[in-house]
């Protein structure tokens, strides 16, 4: 294998990864935008899309084939399903802790992460389960209220939206890399939340920019003498590290200042 084919491959693989990264981390920023709540749940929606998506294509192959396009209709059925139960989420988890100090919601959504991550656990016996198709408002709130704009319908299709590119991304990564793990959403919602913070959290384009950077920086990184993919975790990390000490705002983020 040439040079150019092995930086070939590693450009398409670190734009696949860094595109898995972007999806997730969107959905933390839109989020963040609207609601002010790091969502850290996020990533076990990224896994329960891609069990949705799978079980919809169990259920669709037969009439659409296993190929692409039955992966494209069960992603976008994922979607949609996922989006609502992010919605159901918000309404029920976190809504009613809104006023609560910050801390205490940041606490019920990891505990929201646990339910999943466990219930998925229980249901797939933590078995990988192989997927058949591998080839084939930023807004004032107290303001908008004054003006009759319905924040908790706001909320609700920021929960929808990230829930939904949530679960297009686990739909795909479960295509591509071929099996699921009920696992699957912790590391990638850690790097997610990573690639959020590094292009500005409440970033769309930050966090677009910032899942490239750090699916590029994978794969690449992997490639140098000496190092092996076991370092990819490193690489990410440190990032962000030199990221928040010299731009704490992150590469696209702006400071802002609370408004009293």
């Amino acid at each position: 294998m040439t040079i150019f084919d092995i930086f070939t491959n590693q450009l398409l693989n670190g734009i696949v990864l860094g595109s898995f990264y972007a999806l997730v981390a969107l959905g933390y920023t839109m989020v963040f935008g609207v609601v002010k709540l790091l969502n850290f749940a996020h990533g076990e929606l990224y896994m329960v899309g891609g069990f949705a998506g799978f079980l919809l294509l169990s259920f669709l192959a037969p009439y659409l084939g296993p190929g692409w396009f039955g992966v494209a209709v069960s992603m976008v059925l994922a979607m949609i399903a996922v989006g609502f139960l992010g919605v159901v989420i918000e309404r029920v988890a976190y809504a009613p802790m809104l006023s609560a100090p910050r801390l205490s919601i940041l606490i019920t959504a990891l505990a929201v992460s646990l339910v999943l991550q466990n219930g998925m656990l229980t249901l797939t016996k933590g078995q990988y389960v192989p997927f058949g198709a591998r080839r084939a408002i930023r807004v004032d709130q107290d303001r908008s209220r004054r003006m009759g704009s319905s924040v908790n319908a706001g909320r609700a299709v920021a929960c929808f939206l990230g829930s939904a590119l949530a679960a297009a991304a686990g739909t795909m990564a479960g295509a591509y890399y071929g099996s699921l793990w009920y696992f699957m959403g912790f590391l990638i919602g850690l790097k997610a939340f990573t690639a959020a913070v590094i292009g500005g959290i409440g970033s769309i384009p930050g966090a677009m920019l910032g899942g490239l950077i750090l699916g590029l920086l994978e794969s690449f990184g992997t490639q140098l003498p000496g190092v092996g993919s076991e370092w990819k975790d490193v690489f990410s990390f440190s990032v962000l590290i030199l990221v928040l000490v010299f731009k704490p705002t992150g590469l696209l983020g702006k400071p802002e200042q609370e408004r009293m």
